[in-house]
């Protein structure tokens, strides 16, 4: 089948070489239009970066398209010039109007990293682990204008184990999708695609996570910011500020009762947020709400990502201190 790709991340990488691989024709791909690239303000006197579906389009030699509103009149009569049979989507990142939608004869698919009916929204990976999953997956579903809302053509479980960040789930997720949309395809070609509705009672949802929502509540239990700070690694980071600068924190472990500074016993009064240990080779532990969260890693401000001990060596009477 003739596919027109709609994704933006690398995330949908794995299924535009799955399609390849098992001889679809990519008739083009529609992308976010190019985006300044590094930090700075507005924008401006930045090289734009294209983003990582259209870098493997280039190479690949397959038309893009990056409309600034995928509904806008010019582009659709482009898409339509393409001839494609189906679109499939992977984290494009904008809402499709009807129109784009039912382009295709064979309408659309998209490539959505949760169990459906489960976890519809922008930030499904997240949230799973934030929330305490203990499986995910992936689910080709027929595309609607209610977002997520569409039947279910094929899906693949994913376990979450203990450590799981949401890197981690994003690749076993990215190459599920992938193997799970050739699946489909090749169902949906012969004719026997099952279109499963899904169950709308059974809902939830996945709000978009940005740098502002991943501030740390040290109010919370342990186990509970174990699993944020698993469900922003690496992005967007979940951080906290000491001194009225933001470190960012990862790799955390969960002791409900800790024993620190070699069999001294944590203050269980100090209020959350107090850093109960800051050493040189043990690294990091902070009150919480209930229990102690050791926290493996950090990113100071302008600063790389270090193990926390190491980051502990260099600064100067942290024991005591409060993240904010």
């Amino acid at each position: 089948m003739r596919v027109l790709f709609w994704g933006t991340p690398d995330f949908g990488l794995p299924s535009l070489e799955a399609m390849r691989a098992a001889g679809h024709e990519i008739a083009g791909v529609v992308t976010n239009p190019d985006r300044p690239a590094g930090r700075g303000r507005g924008g401006r006197g930045r090289a734009l970066r294209a983003s990582p579906v259209k870098r493997w389009a280039l190479e690949a030699g397959v038309p893009v398209l990056q409309p600034s509103r995928p509904g806008e009149g010019t582009f659709l009569d482009e898409a339509r010039r393409l001839g494609p049979d189906i679109s499939v989507v992977a984290a494009y990142g904008r809402i499709l109007p009807s129109e784009a939608l039912d382009l295709p004869p064979l309408g659309s698919l998209n490539v959505h990293a949760s169990l459906l009916p489960a976890l519809r929204g922008a930030a499904p990976i997240n949230w799973a682990i934030i929330r305490g999953h203990r499986e995910t997956g992936v689910s080709i579903q027929r595309m609607v204008v209610e977002l997520d809302a569409g039947p279910v053509l094929g899906q693949t479980r994913i376990p979450i184990h203990a450590t799981m960040t949401a890197g981690e789930l994003y690749g076993e997720a990215a190459a599920a999708g992938g193997a799970r949309v050739v699946a489909v395809l090749a169902e949906v070609a012969a004719g026997r695609a099952l279109e499963t509705p899904q169950d709308d009672t059974r809902a939830t949802w996945a709000p978009k996570l940005d740098r502002g929502a991943a501030r740390i509540d040290w109010s919370r239990s342990a186990e509970e910011l174990g699993r944020w700070l698993r469900g922003c690694d690496p992005w967007p980071a979940a951080w906290t500020s000491l001194a009225g600068r933001s470190v960012q924190c990862f790799e955390p472990a969960i002791f409900p009762a800790r024993e620190v500074g070699g069999g001294e016993a944590p203050d269980a009064a100090a209020p959350p947020g107090t850093v109960l240990e800051a050493h040189p080779v043990r690294g990091l532990s902070v009150a919480t709400g209930s229990g102690v969260l050791q926290v493996g890693a950090v990113k100071p401000a302008g600063g790389r990502r270090m193990a926390s001990a190491a980051w502990v060596r260099g600064v100067a009477d942290l024991k005591g201190a409060r993240f904010d």
